[in-house]
């Protein structure tokens, strides 16, 4: 499990990637820094792949030059890839490069230009007894060394190899393609509703995981009713709560601040998504999204909703009606929508299947010019009327 501290340095090493890292580096430690960079080149090398790890374990050192001396990590890669500080009496091969370079390719984004100075030792490489038993070694420090890259994953990929239902099961995963991607490389706060797994503590974070994989960049918020706290990781933080619960809502933001993305894939109830929405749509940052999943519970009886009463505000879908139009209305006629805070920052909804995106940002356009007619106008209306400085004015000349 991650402490409060260990999330703070993560955030701060990914921002500090593209501004002054030596100072950061610094105040968290070259020793925390190097473990948690070793951490996500584990995350991002799918491991699990490699043939031969289960018989034959195999050990990678990073020594990583900081201020003059070396920091030392080193990789056990078997059943499962731990890693720990400093370096074994004995290992497969060394990686050598500086700290502040694998952080500037880690976490850097694309701009970055990757490790230009990285080196690698094979140290079993004259020795063909040793080496035949560990050919495997040159594909763990091959998955290793690829974290430090830009690595463009298919999110249906890891959709189902983290396990997760939003490929498969739904089929979300080519639409959030579409309104993520130009995001993906940015430093983000991201709060999945629902972890998944119920009252296990161990059980879900599928979801948390694919996230953590396709915002390279990113920190991960996953709020669920249920205490997950064993599910926590670099860059992946747990908070136990109640999305009914007005005043949780209200300390969730308190705690976590602004963030780019939210995605509702939590009860489903109906009254939930609402309520939900309507509290935390306003920590959004203007240009990041809001979605909500499942959205066919909204017909279903026993989640609140109906497949009758289609327009009940009282039903997800229902709610989400109204609010296109407050989108698409200009001025307050009667029976209009009243506009909100909501309304005056919502700026574009797409729908699929089951699932809906919403935009955030400021609506700036005013209301039509009063000049410009409320009713339709015949044919011969039309014809009647002319265009001047002042507006539409009507044909005097008859």
């Amino acid at each position: 499990m991650t402490s409060n501290r260990a999330h703070h340095d993560i955030r701060a090493l990914i921002l500090a990637a593209e501004g002054d890292a030596e100072q950061v580096v610094r105040e968290v430690g070259a020793s925390r820094t190097a473990a948690l960079l070793v951490g996500e080149l584990i995350d991002r090398a799918d491991l699990d792949d490699v043939q031969g790890l289960n018989h034959t374990p195999i050990t990678v050192v990073f020594d990583l030059a900081f201020d003059g001396g070396t920091e030392s990590h080193h990789v056990i890669a078997g059943k499962t890839a731990e890693h720990h500080p400093g370096a074994p009496a004995s290992a497969h091969a060394t990686i050598e490069v500086g700290l502040l370079e694998l952080l500037r390719a880690v976490f850097g984004g694309w701009r970055s230009p990757g490790c230009q100075n990285l080196r690698i030792q094979w140290n079993d490489i004259e020795d063909v007894t040793a080496l035949s038993s560990s050919m495997h070694v040159f594909q763990v420090v091959q998955r290793l060394v690829r974290g430090t890259t830009d690595q463009q994953a298919d999110l249906s990929e890891l959709s189902l190899r983290n396990g997760s239902d939003k490929w498969g099961l739904h089929y979300y995963t080519p639409h959030y393609e579409t309104h993520f991607g130009r995001l993906r490389d940015r430093p983000l706060t991201i709060v999945e509703l629902g972890i998944g797994g119920y009252g296990e503590p161990t059980a879900g974070g599928a979801s948390l995981r694919m996230w953590k994989r396709y915002f390279p960049r990113a920190v991960i918020y996953g709020v669920d009713i249920f205490d997950k706290a064993p599910l926590r990781e670099p860059r992946i933080h747990t908070i136990q709560g109640d999305v009914s619960d007005p005043a949780f809502l209200r300390s969730l933001g308190e705690e976590i601040g602004p963030v780019d993305i939210v995605i509702d894939d939590g009860s489903h109830y109906c009254p939930d998504v609402i309520s939900g929405f309507r509290s935390l749509f306003g920590l959004v940052r203007p240009g990041g999204l809001y979605v909500i999943e499942d959205l066919q519970t909204s017909y279903w009886e026993g989640y609140g909703g109906s497949s009758v009463r289609r327009d009940d505000p009282a039903t997800s879908m229902g709610h989400l009606k109204r609010l296109l139009d407050g989108l698409a209305q200009e001025d307050q006629e009667a029976g209009g929508v009243e506009p909100d805070e909501i309304t005056r920052t919502l700026t574009g909804a797409h729908f699929y299947r089951s699932l809906a995106v919403f935009d955030k940002g400021v609506n700036q356009e005013g209301p039509s010019p009063s000049w410009i007619p409320r009713t339709r106008m015949t044919y011969e209306e039309m014809v009647d009327v002319e265009w001047g400085g002042d507006g539409l004015k009507a044909d005097s000349e008859d």
